[in-house]
């Protein structure tokens, strides 16, 4: 028996060990996993990686329109970036670009909160109303900012008209530098609302109707009921949407522009506008400095973005 088991391992020891190709072949559902990788990953590269490789190329040359088509523009380092800090539309542009973003997360949050927890009474009509919530979340952003354009005219605006009715002043809500970023604060959260009311209702659909039946029976009141259990329970839900939120709002563009152009007097510019401006707006295009604000509201969002996977991450530990 031994000299039989001797044989087979010196045969075995003969024959050496088996192709690492036999060993490591890809399976079929390997080869369906790239398939299904591959799209995406092309789609990422082209449309994600090479842009912000581009937009950061940019902001470290001194492009010019004839540099641009030719791509000969020499490297300038952070240039561009000093060149933006020293600007004097930097400060005005970061105060407008946190107010607007701070003020809209706020309002649009609380609105969509307030109507999901309205809406989750499941009354009569409710899928309906639900329904048309969401026409302004549809709409075409230009079509959204040219319909409050109108709105808020200031000679033949439907709102300076409800205040002229009730007997109050009109208000230059496009034209005054007091008023401006007030208008497209107005206009985004309309705009923003449908998607936090979404985001949240299901959110709320996912709330075992079983810990609210516990809290009546104990004597807990409408408001203890939100605030011990809707509240808490909804953290992981508001705190995607808020950063959902937050990386749109940080990025909007099409609103201010369409309504104020970012003025007067750059009152309602933000760093959205201002990167624009910087690089078509003018006769002069500066492409090195308006990439530099680009990368800085990608920097902001990328920012975000990690702390929140931190506070994820801790949650999940804890």
């Amino acid at each position: 028996m031994s000299a039989t088991l001797q044989k087979s391992d010196h045969r075995a020891t003969l024959a050496g060990p088996a192709p690492a190709a036999t060993r490591r072949r890809p399976t079929s559902q390997q080869w369906a996993a790239w398939a299904f990788l591959t799209p995406v990953t092309l789609y990422l590269v082209l449309f994600y990686a090479y842009p912000l490789y581009r937009n950061l190329d940019l902001s470290l040359r001194n492009y010019t329109v004839r540099s641009f088509v030719q791509g000969d523009a020499p490297f300038t380092g952070l240039a561009n970036y000093r060149t933006v800090l020293d600007d004097p539309t930097f400060a005005p542009a970061l105060l407008h670009t946190v107010v607007f973003t701070a003020v809209c997360l706020v309002f649009q949050y609380a609105l969509g909160l307030a109507l999901a927890v309205f809406f989750n009474q499941h009354f009569r009509l409710s899928a309906t109303l639900r329904a048309l919530f969401l026409v302004p979340w549809l709409l075409p952003l230009i079509v959204s900012a040219s319909t409050w354009s109108w709105m808020l005219n200031s000679e033949s605006g439907i709102v300076n008209a409800l205040l002229s009715a009730v007997g109050i002043d009109p208000v230059n809500w496009l034209t005054s530098p007091d008023w401006s970023l007030t208008s497209v604060i107005i206009a985004n959260v309309w705009i923003g609302v449908p998607f936090n009311l979404v985001v949240l209702y299901s959110g709320l659909q996912s709330i075992p109707t079983s810990l609210y039946e516990a809290a009546a029976l104990d004597g807990a009141g409408a408001w203890q009921r939100f605030w011990r259990i809707t509240f808490p329970l909804l953290r992981p839900v508001s705190a995607i949407t808020l950063l959902l939120g937050l990386v749109y709002t940080l990025k909007v563009f099409d609103i201010i522009w369409i309504m104020t152009k970012g003025g007067p007097a750059d009152s309602s510019t933000t760093f959205a506008t201002w990167s624009y401006q910087l690089g078509f707006g003018n006769l002069v295009p500066a492409f090195g400095p308006g990439a530099a604000v680009g990368n800085l509201l990608v920097v902001a969002a990328l920012v975000f973005g990690l702390v929140y996977v931190r506070v994820q991450r801790k949650q999940a530990l804890s």
